[in-house]
């Protein structure tokens, strides 16, 4: 139960966030959302979504990367993701197959960033290969590359780095830990639940 003491500060905090956020103090806005895998860290900028941890990622960590490479002046405000905690919401519960989120993709760059783009345009339900991915990014050899791009992917599971498998079907690594990626590929009907497409 919460005291009017807690009531309070909670409104006061509330009123700090809202006028960092009103005179542009407020460059990185963050906050937890629930997912069926744990709880996920999500974080945006004013270009938008820059940041998805993943529940076996460290949170701290997580949040002093972005305070040291996009700004120190990151804030919990979680009423600046309630989109991005809306649609992940609908995801997990197979009501939703596109995110329709603005990205920031500022924590991504070159060869990387245009593996992830490429990755951003894999239809729900469908998966591609370390090998296309590496060829739509614009060397088709830098396989290994490709994979690096997947691992260090900054915003995973709206970036659907869970649908790139190495060629032949296997899994391959997902940041998230691999039942993880078995269980978004399953959500997604790709997978049978067994492990098997």
């Amino acid at each position: 139960m919460t005291t009017a003491t807690e009531r309070s500060i909670g409104l006061a905090i509330d009123k700090v966030r809202a006028q960092a956020a009103a005179e542009g103090l407020l460059d990185v806005a963050y906050a937890t959302a629930d997912s069926p895998f744990g709880p996920l860290l999500l974080a945006r900028t004013e270009r938008g979504l820059v940041r998805v941890g993943l529940p076996n990622q460290d949170a701290e960590e997580l949040l002093a990367d972005l305070a040291a490479r996009v700004s120190p002046r990151v804030l919990e405000a979680p009423g600046e993701l309630d989109e991005a905690r809306r649609e992940l919401d609908l995801y997990f519960a197979g009501k939703l197959d596109r995110f329709d989120l603005p990205l920031d993709w500022r924590l991504s760059g070159g060869f990387r960033q245009r593996v992830l783009r490429a990755i951003n345009r894999i239809p729900y339900g469908q998966t591609r290969s370390y090998t296309e991915m590496a060829r739509k990014a614009g060397n088709e050899r830098a396989v290994r590359a490709a994979g690096t791009a997947c691992g260090s992917n900054p915003i995973p599971l709206v970036v659907p780095c869970h649908r790139v498998l190495r060629t032949g079907g296997a899994l391959g690594g997902y940041g998230g830990g691999l039942p993880m990626k078995e269980g978004l590929l399953e959500l997604e009907g790709v997978l049978d639940g067994k492990g098997t497409s």
